[in-house]
C-alpha cells in the first residue's frame, strides 16, 4: 500500500511530553500534567504488536490497543471509516499511510481527549489531519483538514461539538499543529472573536516503542490514560469551586465531522511520514 521506495518509519513509536490547559475568563485557571502517547500505523498492526512484550493489539496487556476505541468504535478496519472522513472534506490518499497518534489503553481503560490521524499520500507527503475529540459521555466527534506544504499547519472551525460542561458550544477552535520526525506540537485555542478564552497544549518527543520504555512509563505514570479522566473530574471540581457555570449538555451535532478551514501563511518546506 506505501510506495516501497519510501524509507517507512517503526510501524509504532511512543510520545513523552506533558499538557497545559489554561482558561482566560471569567477568571484564570491553569494545569498541567504528562502524558504518553503512541504514533502507529494503522495498516501495520501486526508489525506494532510484536514490537514490545508490554504492548498488544486486540488483547489483553499492560498497555494494548483496540479499533473499537476510534472510528465507528466497532472491531473493524479503521482505514474505510478514516478515508470517509478525509474524503468529506475533500482529501485523497491514493492509498497512502495514515499514522494515528492517541492514548494507548492501559491495562483494562483508555480514555483519549483527542486523537490525531495523520493522512499522507503515496509519496509520504502530509495531505489531511483528523481532529478526532471524545468528551467524557463516551461521544466523539471529527474535524477535518487539509494541509499545504508546511511543516507548521493551522485550522479554524466553529465549535460544534460539547467537550466541557463549564464552556458553551459558543467559539471558534484555532489548531496549530507541527509534528516533526522527533517531535510533536499541539495547540488548540478557544477564541471569541479575537479573545483567546481557553488553550489547550501538546507537547511530547518521540521515542522507541520497546518494551524497556513501555515498562519506564509502567513505572513512572502507573495510572496512565486512567490518570487523564481523574485530572479532568479534578479540574472539573476546582472549577465549580471558583464558581465557574455549568452547561447542561447539548444534542450531538447532526454530522460526524466537521472541516476545518486552512489558516496562517504556509511555509514552503515539506513534511513526511516521519
Amino acid at each position: 500500500m506505501n510506495n516501497t521506495n519510501i524509507i517507512q518509519p517503526p510501524a509504532m513509536r511512543l510520545y513523552r511530553g506533558h499538557t497545559t490547559h489554561q482558561r482566560s475568563t471569567p477568571f484564570k485557571h491553569r494545569f498541567r500534567y504528562g502524558l504518553s502517547l503512541i504514533d502507529i500505523d494503522i495498516d501495520r498492526l501486526d508489525e506494532a504488536a510484536v514490537q514490545s512484550r508490554l504492548f498488544s493489539i486486540e488483547k489483553p496487556n499492560l498497555f494494548s490497543f483496540r479499533r473499537e476505541d476510534h472510528g465507528l468504535r466497532k472491531k473493524a478496519a479503521l482505514r474505510p471509516w478514516a478515508e470517509r472522513q478525509f474524503a468529506d472534506g475533500g482529501i485523497t490518499l491514493d492509498g497512502g499511510p495514515i499514522r494515528l497518534v492517541t492514548f494507548p489503553r492501559h491495562i483494562f481503560y483508555k480514555f483519549a481527549p483527542i486523537s490525531l490521524w495523520f493522512g499522507h499520500g503515496p509519496d509520504g507527503e502530509l495531505r489531511g489531519i483528523l481532529y478526532e475529540v471524545n468528551n467524557t459521555f463516551g461521544e466523539h466527534h471529527t474535524y477535518v483538514a487539509a494541509t499545504p506544504d508546511t511543516l507548521r499547519h493551522q485550522h479554524a472551525a466553529d465549535k460544534v461539538f460539547h467537550v466541557s460542561p463549564f464552556f458553551d458550544l459558543s467559539g471558534r477552535y484555532h489548531f496549530t499543529l507541527r509534528k516533526t520526525e522527533d517531535r510533536l506540537s499541539l495547540i488548540v485555542e478557544t477564541r471569541h472573536g479575537e479573545a483567546q478564552t481557553h488553550v489547550a497544549t501538546i507537547q511530547a518527543k518521540a521515542s522507541p516503542a520497546t518494551t524497556p520504555m513501555f515498562a519506564r512509563l509502567a513505572t513512572l505514570k502507573p495510572l496512565s490514560s486512567l490518570a487523564v479522566t481523574l485530572a479532568i473530574h479534578w479540574q472539573a471540581l476546582k472549577l465549580v469551586f471558583k464558581g465557574a457555570r455549568y452547561h447542561n449538555r447539548p444534542a450531538k451535532p447532526d454530522q460526524p465531522n466537521t472541516f476545518a478551514k486552512t489558516t496562517g501563511h504556509p511555509r514552503p518546506a515539506r513534511e513526511t511520514a516521519a
